[in-house]
């Protein structure tokens, strides 16, 4: 009888190449500054489409020091930096000492940006139930459970 982790190797190898193809094509569509600009409009909210993704992130993982802000959205540390100010500006984060670090400083949500962030995830769950309509609420958990899971590896890999 084979083992199973060989019969799994061979399985992972046949369905690599769609995987990578269904990850380019969701990537494609969550980079396009069209989705950023629709989900804000969806969220009727006024905000420059730049700073959306940053909003999002200091609110799911923050407080967030800028220079690491600036690697997870794949732009410059002055570009963020600057527009974490105009953020600040807006009400919408506040910069404090940092946790570990009290010379870092870190970007935290304010109320007025959890309030911001509501609003956005309101028009993210309107627009999740329009994909997933068609699909059963176990089909639905499943790809959850295993995004996470799959999101999990990937950053165990990356170091």
């Amino acid at each position: 009888m084979a083992s199973r982790k060989r019969v799994q190797n061979t399985h992972i190898a046949e369905e690599i190449r769609g995987l990578h193809m269904s990850l380019i094509a969701i990537a494609s569509v969550l980079n396009r500054p069209q989705a950023d600009a629709q989900m804000v409009q969806n969220a009727g909210i006024s905000l420059d489409r730049a700073l959306f993704p940053l909003l999002v992130l200091v609110e799911r993982i923050g407080p967030i020091g800028v220079v690491e802000l600036a690697d997870r959205v794949g732009r410059d540390y002055t570009t963020v930096s600057r527009q974490v100010a105009k953020l600040e500006e807006l009400g919408l984060v506040k910069r404090q000492e940092g946790a570990r670090d009290r010379r870092m400083r870190e970007a935290a949500i304010t109320a007025k940006g959890k309030g911001m962030t509501d609003r956005i995830d309101a028009a993210r769950e309107r627009m999740a139930r329009t994909i997933f309509e068609d699909w059963s609420a176990e089909d639905v958990s499943t790809l959850v459970r295993l995004m996470r899971r799959f999101a999990d590896g990937l950053k165990g890999a990356a170091g």
